[in-house]
């Protein structure tokens, strides 16, 4: 088994395929957090979820892995009851995993409106001396755009209209958020973040975990931000809506 904290949490994604059992000895058996509500505590609940998987349905491709301290992120195409989109967060404690979120979406059946999808797009981290200012940078968006609403600022966070959107149902460009936008305002579905829980990074890719209301129920909402020279340049991310607490099957909750 390797010893990098990446590759160990590759193989224990890609173990919910195989069946293989060497790499959940990464997990630390007397101290599993579990923030999955659909799972149960610890590396039991993990264990029956697998067992009712129905033999050989599963399948995990991660398409990226990013590290920050203590926490190491990815970005996984799942058939996982049903194809899925999502993002995982690992947190590691002397050597081993302790703690685990996730947030998952359904594939969707085509590519957004600019030929995209919710995975494709680059996938390896430079800039690495950049880390810090990159997540200053998304920190700061995200809080004077997605929280607060201060619109006036959104131009400033991009290069003119060059910005690649993988959310399934808007086009690039500042121009195609803004149609959308409008398009939900119009539909009457409203989004609000509510609170940030974390931001994480490795070079210019930087992870949001955050939440609020989407279409009038608790979500989470997982945004990856790729940065490119001071601005936003590419975007994914995956929409989860929180169970009510009398569905969770542990008491951890989504964050």
């Amino acid at each position: 088994m390797s010893s990098d904290p990446k590759a160990q949490v590759v193989a224990l994604l890609k173990a919910i395929e195989t069946g293989e059992s060497a790499p959940v000895a990464v997990v630390n058996p007397t101290k599993y957090i579990q923030h999955n509500l659909a799972v149960g505590e610890g590396l039991a609940g993990f264990g029956a979820v697998l067992q009712a998987l129905p033999k050989g349905s599963a399948k995990v491709n991660t398409v990226r892995v990013f590290q920050d301290s203590e926490f190491v992120f990815t970005h996984t195409d799942y058939n996982f009851f049903g194809p899925k989109i999502g993002f995982d967060i690992f947190r590691f404690e002397d050597g081993k995993i302790v703690e685990h979120w996730d947030n998952l979406q359904e594939t969707p059946a085509q590519a957004n409106p600019s030929g995209r999808t919710m995975l494709d797009g680059p996938t390896v981290a430079k800039d690495l001396d950049k880390t810090a200012a990159n997540k200053q940078l998304v920190a700061s968006f995200v809080d004077d755009i997605l929280v607060n609403g201060r619109m006036d600022r959104l131009a400033g966070y991009y290069d003119g209209d060059n910005y690649h959107q993988h959310n399934p149902q808007i086009a690039d460009g500042l121009s195609g958020l803004g149609a959308a936008l409008k398009a939900m305002a119009k539909a009457g579905v409203t989004m609000k973040y509510s609170k940030v829980h974390k931001v994480l990074g490795e070079g210019n890719f930087v992870l949001v975990a955050s939440e609020g209301e989407f279409a009038g129920k608790p979500s989470a909402f997982y945004d990856l931000f790729r940065v490119e020279n001071g601005k936003i340049a590419e975007h994914w991310d995956t929409i989860e809506t929180i169970p009510p607490r009398s569905e969770w099957k542990n008491a951890n909750g989504k964050f």
